[in-house]
């Protein structure tokens, strides 16, 4: 049978060897992650109407990794109008865009070629 020590004693060795292996994968993800975080902020999307008085984007895309959303057509609040000027109907595009309370807002847009 073994003792309460013993078990213990089993489980603080186990950590113990564990340890410099999880900071060892916690440190390499840290490292990868910024770039790997900017690349999968820009979705691709395609523009099938501008509202440039409404502030509005309609926008056939492709996954949104950071909103874990699906690819669909659907309009999008723009931050800044002005980001509206240069678009036209079937441009393609690359966008981020965020979920601010339920409003899904591009808060950056360009050309994808």
């Amino acid at each position: 049978m073994i003792t309460h020590r013993k078990a213990l004693l089993s489980t603080a060795i186990a950590l113990a060897m564990l340890a410099p292996l999880v900071a060892a994968a916690d440190d390499s993800h840290h490292k990868a992650a910024p770039a790997a975080s900017a690349a999968t902020d820009m979705a691709d999307g395609e523009v099938r109407k501008v509202d440039l008085e409404g502030g509005k984007v309609t926008l056939k895309h492709g996954e949104i990794k950071s909103l874990e959303m699906p690819g669909m057509t659907m309009v999008f609040a723009v931050k800044d109008k002005a980001m509206l000027e240069k678009l036209k109907t079937g441009d393609k595009v690359k966008f981020k865009a965020v979920n601010e309370g339920g409003k899904f807002t591009v808060t950056e847009i360009r050309s994808a070629q």
